[in-house]
């Protein structure tokens, strides 16, 4: 019975229980046999009084569009790298944002060599998949304001020179595009709910792989602004990529620039795998995170951006190297990301721990989560077009 409790909003109780439903009745079946398995719901009857039925209507409508985004998320978390490529996610992500009425732009190996793209391309140096960058853009009427989402997109992490060890956590680095997968489930939403800002999505992908031709401990990257990066350790190769799609984003000048990824086991060891970190160099957009956070029960922990750290990242040869040291990781590789948004108001999301859970928790549903979308949609909805103050 949606609408009979004191102080809950229609529409939010109808979203939620069709989220709920949807989210919780999830399973990846799309590479077994057998799909006997896969839950299923004939009806769902939501029971309320004829002067709500609008409002439900709507709040039904949202939460189907938010929950399909999240599944879509989690179906390519899931996907086995040899199925989900960078080729084949720049395919889907073609099909998926025309359908949902965004412009959709691919850059090959080609393009990112024209547009000094250096971070994609040495990461990708080891990989005999080539790379894409995908930038889909969403632009209403009378936009209220410009928000870029930045997804990183690496489809298998190897670790590349800097190998990970043989353990079961090799065998989850098929999630390590995790953030892109986030991202593009996000926009894929923001017609169909009316979302009143301009909002630009990249999603940065290509895998990191050991081979001759790798990246090596010692090169350095020359990126689009000038900035160079030391190559301390070939398994910090996130912040890499995401550097490019970062100076792509800041050259824009929009209100703000949101950056999500699995990038540190730093941030896992602080905060657990129930949560994610969130650093910026503004606090009022980390402040609406915070808030969407609480929304959306996506649940996000603020560290600080220490710029003493910054001293961590001081490389002999370069402007800065690719790590910092043993401490602090979580925080000195958003500093690093932090030295390519200029002056703009940017927020990094750190979603290493929630990326994925060992069972079924509710809501959550054994594999990948699809973190970050259901976030990122609130946040960006919400945009009421305005740089936040420092």
């Amino acid at each position: 019975d949606v609408g009979s409790y004191p102080g809950v909003d229609a529409t939010e109780a109808a979203q939620a229980v069709v989220e709920g439903v949807r989210l919780a009745t999830y399973k990846f079946l799309a590479l077994k046999a057998d799909q006997s398995s896969a839950p299923a719901i004939d009806t769902l009857s939501l029971v309320v009084p004829a002067k709500l039925a609008s409002a439900v209507s709507t709040g039904v409508e949202r939460g189907l569009v938010i929950a399909d985004a999240v599944r879509l998320a989690r179906d390519l978390a899931n996907t086995p790298p040899v199925h989900l490529t960078a080729t084949r996610m720049a395919e889907i992500a073609i099909e998926v944002g025309t359908a949902a009425g965004l412009t959709v732009e691919v850059w090959d190996e080609h393009d990112l060599v024209e547009q000094r793209c250096n971070g994609l391309l040495n990461v990708n140096k080891g990989s005999t998949e080539p790379p894409r960058l995908v930038k889909l853009t969403y632009k209403p009427r009378n936009a209220r304001g410009h928000v870029v989402l930045v997804g990183k997109g690496v489809m298998y992490d190897s670790g590349g020179i800097s190998l990970k060890p043989s353990d079961p956590m090799h065998a989850m680095m098929k999630m390590d595009m995790s953030g892109a997968a986030a991202v593009l489930g996000a926009v894929t939403t923001l017609s169909a709910l009316g979302c009143r800002s301009a909002v630009t999505g990249y999603l940065v992908c290509t895998d990191n792989m050991p081979s001759g031709s790798a990246l090596k401990l010692g090169d350095v990257i020359t990126y689009r602004n000038g900035r160079t990066a030391e190559i301390h350790n070939t398994d910090a190769e996130g912040r890499l990529i995401l550097a490019d799609a970062l100076i792509l984003a800041e050259e824009s000048k929009p209100d703000a620039i949101i950056d999500i990824a699995t990038l540190t086991g730093a941030c896992m060891a602080a905060l657990g795998p129930k949560m994610a970190g969130v650093l910026g160099n503004d606090q009022g957009l980390v402040n609406r995170i915070l808030e969407s956070s609480s929304r959306t029960d996506e649940l996000v922990w603020q560290l600080p951006l220490h710029r003493p750290y910054r001293k961590m990242l001081d490389s002999q040869v370069a402007d800065l190297r690719n790590i910092g040291g043993p401490y602090g990781g979580a925080i000195t590789a958003a500093l690093f990301l932090s030295e390519f948004v200029g002056e703009v108001p940017w927020a990094h999301v750190d979603m290493a721990g929630p990326m994925s859970v060992d069972a079924d928790e509710g809501w959550l549903t054994k594999g990948g989560t699809a973190f970050g979308t259901r976030l990122l949609i609130d946040v960006v909805t919400q945009h009421d077009g305005r740089r936040s103050a420092r």
